[in-house]
């Protein structure tokens, strides 16, 4: 079940508050809280309830070792690790099977030029998700600080929702005191209305800019042969924007949606494209994600424990597995890579006392992020060399052809004069202008404007904010021709 779905907002959402305060209300909390868990199933199981046994599976087998690793004493210290080093991993054989089995034959094909037949799995809905999720549980249970005792609550800090699909991944800590707390268990007007306002902007963004700006990206990533250098470079800004207001959409949309439940979610997203620095930006994208992969990849290798060079290479081997994560292919590596690469340039620059004026900074950034953005949406690495070798200028350079008159000079240097978007347009051809005005407002929205957060926690319950929400629902429905998916469920 997609967030932006009219079963979702006209259903499966209205009648989930319901349920949970009305037997909050009269059955206690514990009823609530099944409630809950039943609806989140049902959630999870609406694209494919083949696996459904699947996740629950995975809950059963972490909770039982998370309890014991609770359970352990000091004394008992190699079997708990023992105990840990085997959950950690058969979570990961888990994913590893369903993500990556298919990569590892194709490329022991490659290789070994053989033919091993491949799997062709179907990737089950959040398994990335979930996964990172219950490995930090196993974790934080062997530090000490994770104690759960119930499945039931167990399976409520799972499947919550609102952050199972993509995110937040949360820690127990964060979100079973919320769920503990008796003052959230009544329906407060207030988290409504600021969840309201949170799920519209999430709504309106998806919906109305991501999947405007998606026709261009797609139609030169997936459909052109070859894409000229203003094709190549609108085209893959669109993608640039096209990402962000689709993931910050699906973050809005989750933290307001929990909020209507009087639960918090952390901050997953804020204003990355404002980034001064590439730490700074992993310090605004996928936040959790970054938390994860420093507090249970970066650290654990010796993080900048152990001089220098070695940090470096925590650094580029932390973004290197991160890029992994994202997806089961050598462009995701590559993406992982250029940015491990970043950090430790960055890493470097900065301990060599060297700055750059703010709005340079910020600009090095985004085109760094701009670019590299290129192979993580490329299917393949020749998709990724197409518009490549279009931001070069090596597929030649298009003009309108109104602009002759005035700038024909040019093809004194190579420039032809034609259809300028032949190549990407696909259905907004004859509104090219319009498209190129979105774009730059997208832009500008995205480097200038306020991020959701602060907007959320500043909404002053007026008429005019009133009307802004209803602005927003209204021209997001009119907008929903079609159901696409959040791109982040594809990881």
């Amino acid at each position: 079940m997609l967030f932006n779905s009219f079963t979702f907002m006209l259903a499966f959402l209205p009648l989930s508050l319901l349920g949970y305060f009305s037997l909050n209300r009269t059955l206690g909390d514990r009823a609530g809280k099944l409630w809950l868990v039943a609806a989140s199933l049902l959630f999870y199981s609406w694209w494919n309830p083949v696996y459904l046994p699947l996740i629950l599976g995975s809950m059963l087998f972490n909770f039982y070792v998370g309890g014991r690793l609770g359970r352990m004493t000091a004394s008992t210290s190699d079997k708990r690790r023992a105990a840990l080093i085997g959950g950690v991993a058969l979570n990961l054989a888990l994913l590893g099977y369903f993500k990556y089995a298919d990569f590892f034959i194709l490329n022991l094909n490659w290789i070994f030029r053989g033919d091993l037949p491949l799997l062709h799995l179907v990737l089950p809905l959040a398994i990335s998700f979930f996964t990172f999720q219950q490995i930090a549980y196993l974790v934080d249970s062997y530090r000490g600080e994770t104690r759960e005792y119930s499945f039931f609550n167990y399976a409520l800090f799972v499947t919550y929702f609102p952050q199972l699909i993509a995110g937040p991944i949360v820690h127990h800590s964060e979100m079973m005191p919320q769920f503990a707390d008796a003052s959230r268990r009544a329906l407060d007007t207030e988290n409504i209305a600021r969840g309201v306002f949170l799920f519209s902007l999430g709504l309106f963004k998806k919906v109305v800019v991501a999947d405007t700006l998606a026709i261009w990206a797609t139609n030169a990533y997936d459909v052109a042969a070859s894409v000229t250098f203003v094709e190549s470079w609108v085209a893959s800004l669109a993608y640039t924007l096209q990402l962000y207001f689709d993931f910050s959409g699906y973050t809005d949309m989750a933290m307001g949606a929990a909020l209507m439940f009087n639960i918090k979610l952390p901050i997953n997203f804020a204003a990355p494209y404002k980034a001064l620095d590439l730490q700074d930006f992993w310090r605004r994208w996928h936040i959790t994600l970054g938390r994860f992969l420093r507090d249970y990849v970066y650290i654990p290798l010796g993080g900048n424990r152990r001089g220098e060079a070695r940090t470096w290479g925590n650094l580029f081997l932390t973004f290197l597995l991160g890029g992994l994560w994202h997806g089961a292919g050598w462009t995701f590596v590559m993406w992982g890579a250029l940015h491990g690469a970043g950090l430790v340039v960055h890493r470097w620059w900065h301990r060599a006392g060297l700055r750059l004026p703010n709005w340079l900074a910020r600009g090095t950034t985004f085109l760094f992020v701009h670019i590299t953005w290129v192979f993580f949406r490329a299917t393949s690495f020749d998709d990724a060399v197409k518009i490549l070798r279009g931001m070069l200028g090596l597929e030649g350079v298009v003009l309108r052809e109104s602009l002759a008159g005035s700038l024909g000079f040019l093809r004194d240097f190579g420039v032809e004069f034609g259809v300028m978007f032949a190549n990407v347009r696909g259905t907004t051809a004859g509104y090219e202008t319009e498209y190129l005005l979105f774009l730059a407002a997208a832009l500008l929205a995205a480097v200038k404007f306020r991020d959701s957060n602060e907007l959320a926690a500043n909404l002053v319950f007026n008429r005019r904010s009133a009307v802004v929400g209803a602005a927003l629902v209204a021209v997001a429905i009119i907008c929903m021709s079609r159901i696409s998916e959040f791109l982040y469920f594809n990881f």
